[in-house]
C-alpha cells in the first residue's frame, strides 16, 4: 500500500482588525506632524509614519504596535515628556511604552547625536519585545529609504544627516547587529538584507569614485 502523503500543516496569522482607536491615532500622528517632511524632500513625514505601521503589521504586530508605530516619533519631534503624557492618557499604557522606547531623546536642545545613538543602541538591548518591534520596523524603512534615494542622488544623500556617511552607516551595522541578538524573525532578517545592501552600495561608490591627483613634487 502506498504512504499517504504528510499533513502539511500551515498556521494561519490570526487576521489583525483595526477599529477607531487606531483612527484616532492616525488623526493624531496627521495634526501632531502636519507640516513636517522627510529628510530634503517634499514627501510628508506622515508617509514614514504610515510606512512603519504597515511593516508592524506585516510582521505581525497587533492594533497596540501598529498605533505605537504611527506615534513613534511624535514625543521626540513634537512635544517631548508632555507629549507622552498626552499618549498615554489617550492611547493607554502599552501604546505610551512602546514610543518611549522607540525614542533616543526627549530633551531640548538634544544631547549630541553619537551620545543619543550610543544611548539608544545600550537601551534596545533590554528594551521588550514590543518596543524591538517597532523598532526594527521603523529602522527598515529608514534603510530602503535611504537606499532609494541614494539611487536617486548619490554620495550627496549622506550631507542629510548629522552622523553623515560613516557615521549613518556605523548607527545601521549597530543597530541591526543589536537586534540580532535575539533571535531573528523575518523582519529582522529583512533589515538584515537592506542594511547589507546600503553597504554595498556605499562601498561600491566609494571605490569607483576617482581618485585626486596628488601635487607633483619632483623638480624640473
Amino acid at each position: 500500500m502506498a504512504a499517504k502523503p504528510a499533513k502539511t500543516s500551515t498556521v494561519k496569522q490570526k487576521a489583525v482588525k483595526l477599529g477607531p482607536r487606531f483612527l484616532r491615532a492616525f488623526d493624531f500622528a496627521a495634526a501632531k506632524h502636519a507640516g513636517q517632511t522627510r529628510k530634503a524632500s517634499t514627501t510628508p513625514y506622515l508617509a514614514h509614519l504610515m510606512g512603519v505601521a504597515s511593516l508592524v503589521l506585516e510582521f505581525g504586530g497587533d492594533e497596540h504596535l501598529a498605533i505605537a508605530a504611527l506615534l513613534h516619533d511624535v514625543v521626540e519631534d513634537c512635544g517631548g515628556a508632555p507629549m507622552l503624557q498626552e499618549v498615554r492618557r489617550r492611547f493607554g499604557d502599552r501604546v505610551a511604552n512602546i514610543v518611549e522606547g522607540c525614542t533616543d531623546s526627549d530633551a531640548d536642545p538634544k544631547p549630541p547625536w553619537r551620545e543619543r545613538k550610543e544611548n539608544y543602541l545600550r537601551h534596545l538591548r533590554t528594551a521588550g519585545a514590543d518596543t524591538r518591534l517597532v523598532s526594527a520596523a521603523d529602522k527598515l524603512n529608514n534603510v530602503r529609504s535611504i537606499l532609494s534615494d541614494y539611487r536617486a542622488v548619490g554620495e550627496s544623500i549622506w550631507s542629510r544627516f548629522n552622523g553623515g556617511r560613516e557615521g549613518t552607516l556605523w548607527y545601521y551595522r549597530a543597530l541591526m547587529e543589536e537586534f540580532l541578538r535575539r533571535k531573528p524573525n523575518r523582519l529582522i532578517r529583512e533589515l538584515e538584507l537592506a542594511v547589507g545592501e546600503l553597504e554595498a552600495t556605499a562601498n561600491s561608490a566609494a571605490v569607483s569614485r576617482p581618485r585626486k591627483r596628488l601635487p607633483s613634487t619632483s623638480r624640473r
